[in-house]
């Protein structure tokens, strides 16, 4: 949970306090939530890192530009979900493989990451949650695990709610149907 308010976080920055003080509040009070969404897509670590690094570039280089019509952390968010994505799609480029390829080598990933700690119900889900189409697994993931409100998540994928809800639903039937095939 975020040690300082975003309006406080907002106001250190327009005020023109220590720019570097006021980017390590930013980073200390969102990092960890911002990886976890992150690594939930890309699986590795070290991809996470690496993209989670970039968010916070890209936040901190908007956040003058930043108007206040969402929550700093759902625009947080959104940044660091398009981060992700375009980093798979990058990755996608430059291996000429499918989108189903992708997936795959995200699997292996997995299967083979030293920082995934878990039995096989978890390893089962998490390979179910990978095989859903790009676009449910996110709203998947920001519901199931982030807990996120519908709201929030139409906010961050640009997306009706009700739109996100048929995702969600789609999504929990095709894993409850992976569940019981696997």
């Amino acid at each position: 949970m975020p040690k300082h308010t975003e309006k406080e976080i907002i106001a250190l920055f327009k005020n023109g306090h220590n720019q570097d003080y006021v980017f390590n509040i930013l980073v200390n009070d969102y990092k960890e939530r911002l990886y976890w969404h992150i690594r939930k897509i890309l699986i590795s670590h070290d991809d996470t890192d690496d993209v989670l690094q970039n968010t916070f570039i890209k936040a901190w280089k908007g956040l003058a530009e930043f108007r206040e019509d969402s929550n700093l952390f759902t625009w947080l968010y959104r940044i660091a979900t398009n981060e992700a994505l375009s980093f798979l799609r990058n990755r996608k480029r430059a291996s000429f493989l499918p989108w189903t390829g992708v997936e795959s080598k995200l699997s292996e990933t997995l299967e083979s990451d030293d920082y995934f700690n878990a039995d096989e119900v978890q390893l089962k889900l998490q390979k179910a949650i990978l095989d859903l189409p790009e676009k449910q697994r996110l709203v998947f993931n920001m519901k199931y695990y982030d807990e996120l409100k519908y709201e929030e998540i139409s906010e961050i994928l640009d997306t009706s709610v009700g739109a996100l809800k048929a995702s969600y639903h789609h999504a929990v039937k095709k894993i409850e149907k992976y569940m019981n095939d696997n």
